[in-house]
């Protein structure tokens, strides 16, 4: 099939929000001017910045989150900084959303030291900003927001690079040796709860907790942990999870033998290695299912799910931008093999093929990476229904079965799209162009990806077309 160029570039682990692709082509994010705007890693910046809704209502005191640093000392960020939460509360609400930052991992001295350099905030508490105004389910504004706006709203940042699972050592106090770093990431989601008991966490009557890319895959790895703390403080709340863009697939593709001396270790080979440096844990019921060693298959949510009692919402990109970072599949100027492509075509269908059991899921046919945390997170639909609409239908069951009720129907929370390529569903993000912030034609975006439009047989006239196909299904 030869090779197709895949136009991206990779800068200090920026993400872009909006993406296009047509049918059995595909373009990932290219960073820059003149084509797209470009989001914090892992959606830290969007659940981060202050929305439209938010900055009108600036100064309200309920619209912020404020700092609160953990009462035990000897659980730290990697730095053996300070860990801690941001908290919003709402008085007399008995709900809580409790939300984990995302942020990928380290697993070694080298790539530890590389983010301690590049991106310190993901692994200190130094730079933490006093107060954060969320976006997405963590806004304080209902038409932003409109179940979740009035509940008490809790922010976990990712400090540990563990996945959230680590329960190491705390390092010597400050300024630690160079070489020495703790990963505490299930200790500080332990000491976040109990940090809530005085806030009224022992009297909700729902907990909710969220993340979103590798949070999402610490929701996975702690739910059942934390369902077990809050039983043993007497809580009777329903504990729940909300897993964003944190559903990977493993990997396909050869990688280098060299790992872990190579930076580029495939993901499984990285949470090898890392389960050991971060002393980290995974459910037990997963735990029991792997010899001693392979303990690292329990961060793949399709081996876990079935394992797991607590009710879980997955919401997965068919086409996730990260799972194909993972793949080397996005680098700025490297030529697409067809071994490469033939994984693209099939990440899709296998995702999907991973999502029939879940009872709960919503997974756009769409190349992006993170929604629930964006101030358009409503705007996304799937047959239909968007992701706030089917959390709250999901929400209504769960309430309806727990009271024995029979649960409304009409009101579906099982959403998957049925068309088979990138960006087929017609409410995907889209590309746009940064300087004048239109969105980007067809043919605009071919050329922008440094296709030849001639060689594949593309005109002008044929663009509409082109587009309908893509919408209807390829």
């Amino acid at each position: 099939m030869g090779k197709w160029l895949l136009v991206g570039v990779l800068k200090d682990v920026k993400y872009v929000e909006e993406k296009c692709v047509l049918s059995f082509l595909l373009a990932t994010e290219h960073l820059g001017p003149p084509l797209c705007p470009v989001s914090g890693t892992g959606g830290a910046a969007e659940s981060g910045r202050e929305s439209t809704a938010g900055a009108r209502a600036a100064g309200q005191q309920t619209d912020e989150m404020r700092l609160h640093f953990l009462k035990n000392t000897q659980v730290t960020c990697n730095d053996g900084t300070a860990a801690g939460f941001y908290l919003k509360e709402f008085r007399g609400s008995r709900r809580w959303l409790l939300f984990l930052e995302g942020g990928w991992c380290c697993y070694s001295k080298e790539t530890c030291d590389s983010r301690y350099q590049n991106i310190p905030r993901l692994m200190s508490s130094l730079m933490w900003p006093q107060t954060k105004r969320g976006t997405g389910i963590l806004s304080a504004q209902a038409e932003e927001n409109p179940h979740w706006y009035n509940a008490n709203i809790v922010f976990i940042p990712y400090c540990s690079s563990d996945v959230w699972s680590g329960t190491g050592p705390a390092p010597n106090p400050p300024p630690r040796p160079r070489a020495e770093y703790t990963f505490m990431g299930s200790l500080i989601i332990r000491e976040v709860i109990k940090d809530l008991v005085p806030k009224g966490i022992k009297q909700a009557k729902v907990v909710m907790l969220s993340g979103i890319s590798a949070g999402g895959t610490g929701v996975l790895l702690n739910i059942e942990r934390v369902a077990s703390q809050l039983e043993q403080l007497g809580a009777e709340a329903q504990v729940r999870g909300l897993v964003d863009s944190g559903w990977f697939l493993q990997s396909k593709l050869q990688r280098s033998p060299n790992c872990p001396e190579t930076v580029s270790c495939s993901p499984e080979d990285a949470i090898k290695i890392g389960l050991r440096l971060w002393n980290g844990v995974v459910p037990d019921r997963c735990r029991q299912l792997y010899k001693r060693g392979e303990e690292w298959q329990c961060f793949f949510g399709h081996n876990l799910y079935s394992t797991l009692t607590s009710p879980l919402f997955i919401v997965q990109w068919l086409f996730d931008e990260e799972q194909l970072r993972m793949e080397n599949i996005y680098m700025g100027g490297q030529s697409l093999s067809e071994q490469q492509w033939q994984y693209i075509q099939n990440l899709g269908r296998e995702l999907k093929n991973t999502l029939t059991d879940v009872t709960a899921v919503f997974a756009p046919s769409c190349l992006s990476h993170t929604v629930i945390t964006k101030s358009n997170w409503m705007t996304f639909q799937v047959r239909g229904t968007s992701l706030p609409r089917a959390l709250h239908c999901w929400d209504r069951n769960l309430e309806a079965i727990r009271n024995n009720r029979t649960p409304a129907k009409g009101c579906p929370f099982h959403l998957v799209d049925t068309c088979q390529w990138p960006q087929c569903n017609p409410t995907c993000p889209v590309l746009m162009d940064q300087a004048t912030q239109q969105e980007l034609t067809l043919v605009q975006m071919l050329v922008a990806m440094g296709l030849d439009l001639q060689k594949l047989g593309v005109d002008s006239q044929d663009a509409d077309s082109l587009v309908s196909m893509v919408s209807n299904g390829g």
